[in-house]
């Protein structure tokens, strides 16, 4: 047990420091099982109530988990071990198709935009006590929502999707919480959960979104909150159709108490209508990006919900970030009126490279998916070896076990950066480095 590590400290705070502190350090490896707390209380001399509170704080952090009688351990990926660092880097003439980002070349020019939002400020800087949101970006969203079926609510602003999301479970949820999330999923989502604290249950999705006897199962089993990827599902393109809504509708029904996220961070990159799931409980929140269509460094989401949610948002915002920038405001602004983007065509770009990849795997006996956005997930029976053939070849893929928690192994590629030229080569690679996997649900 700890090997050579020696816990050090005398209060809770230097306890679950000198643990985490190790953990960061690669001392304390995942699955580490540490000490009781009354046999770590007597060795260092301190009260077992001190050892116990060091090791909730730890808990909390999402830097060990317990297990009752099992004992404490440290978690396989602690809260301060990011998925992001599971990557592969392309090698020297090889090609990079697992990072997520979209098309540059479908992203508009932010020059213009900017410098209207310069010239507005210099007209009328915006000062403290200034409403939060613009009263035309409100009204533009608000409209959006409405044409799509989003139940009216109020309407805030975070720093891009993941930003909204975490300011929504911190507003209603505590330490412990289960939250009920996609698998597999968001990796950035799957790494937030536990800093903050929170549990992640699994719930098993196919293409058409989160499987509804699963996501009953979460709930059953005492999950307080259910976060969904309404389109453009991360890592597997999955989108919510028209019957799958009534079914989760059906299943949030069952739970009005639980807390509903819709995350739509696909909005103006897909041809596929949203279907919200909004409405049927007490407290939701649906969270739209700009990023995927009008680029990651906008750091812009528009964030809508039921009163209380939405208050309590902008009251925690209040008291930290203050607002989001009304340059960058100004600047979405503009982009939205200017029709800078065409949706239309940046669907249809996606969607060519997306279905041909998909359409070329299949026609080599290769089962993948990618319904919409611009990724695509491949299941394969060795996600390491997968990788590595890969990577021989030419290619960076991103491993799986960036967005799984408890579904079988995968691959994820990313179509921004291949040209139609290129699927014919990349299906080839992908052809000889995996073996065939039988499709359906990603588990």
């Amino acid at each position: 047990m700890l090997g050579e590590y020696r816990i050090e400290g005398r209060r809770a705070a230097e306890i679950s420091a000198s643990v985490e502190r190790a953990v960061g350090e690669g001392m304390l490896a995942p699955g580490e099982l540490l000490p009781p707390l009354r046999e770590l209380a007597v060795e260092l001399g301190v009260n077992p109530n001190t050892v116990a509170a060091a090791y909730r704080t730890l808990r909390d952090r999402g830097v060990i988990e317990t297990a009752g009688r099992r004992g404490s351990r440290v978690r396989q990926r602690p809260a301060s071990t990011p998925r992001e660092l599971l990557r592969v880097e392309a090698p020297e003439g090889g090609r990079d198709v697992a990072s997520g980002n979209p098309d540059p070349a479908l992203l508009p020019p932010l020059d213009e935009a900017l410098a209207a939002a310069a010239r507005k400020a210099r007209r009328g800087p915006v000062l403290y006590g200034a409403p939060a949101v613009d009263t035309e970006l409100e009204r533009l969203a608000r409209a959006a929502f409405t044409e799509e079926g989003v139940p009216d609510g109020p309407i805030a602003l975070t720093s891009g999707a993941l930003d909204g999301i975490e300011r929504v479970l911190s507003a209603h949820l505590r330490p412990g919480d289960a939250v009920a999330v996609e698998d597999p999923g968001w990796g950035s989502l799957l790494d937030l959960i536990p800093a903050l604290g929170l549990r992640a249950v699994p719930v098993a999705v196919d293409d058409d979104g989160p499987l509804p006897e699963d996501a009953d199962r979460a709930l059953r089993e005492g999950a307080r909150a259910l976060v969904v990827t309404d389109r453009a599902q991360n890592p597997t393109g999955a989108a919510i159709g028209e019957a799958r809504a009534r079914e989760l509708r059906a299943v949030l029904a069952g739970h009005p108490q639980v807390l509903l996220v819709e995350d739509d961070h696909g909005h103006g990159i897909v041809d596929l209508p949203l279907r919200p799931l909004a409405g049927v409980t007490t407290h939701w929140a649906l969270v739209r990006s700009v990023a995927k269509a009008y680029g990651p460094d906008l750091r812009l989401a528009v964030l809508t919900g039921d009163a209380v949610t939405v208050d309590r948002v902008l009251g925690r915002q209040r008291l930290g970030q203050g607002w989001v920038s009304h340059v960058l405001q100004d600047a979405v602004l503009h982009l939205w009126r200017s029709g800078a983007v065409d949706p239309v065509a940046v669907a249809a770009s996606y969607s060519r490279r997306r279905d041909a990849l998909v359409g070329a795997l299949r026609e080599r006996g290769i089962a993948a998916h990618g319904r919409s956005g611009m990724n695509v997930w491949l299941p394969v029976p060795d996600e390491t070896g997968a990788v590595a053939r890969l990577l021989r070849a030419g290619w960076a893929v991103a491993p799986g076990a960036r967005f799984r928690l408890a579904s079988p192994p995968g691959v994820r590629l990313t179509v921004s950066s291949l040209s139609m030229d290129e699927i014919g080569t990349v299906a080839d690679a992908l052809a000889s480095a995996t073996v065939p996997v039988p499709s359906g649900r990603y588990d």
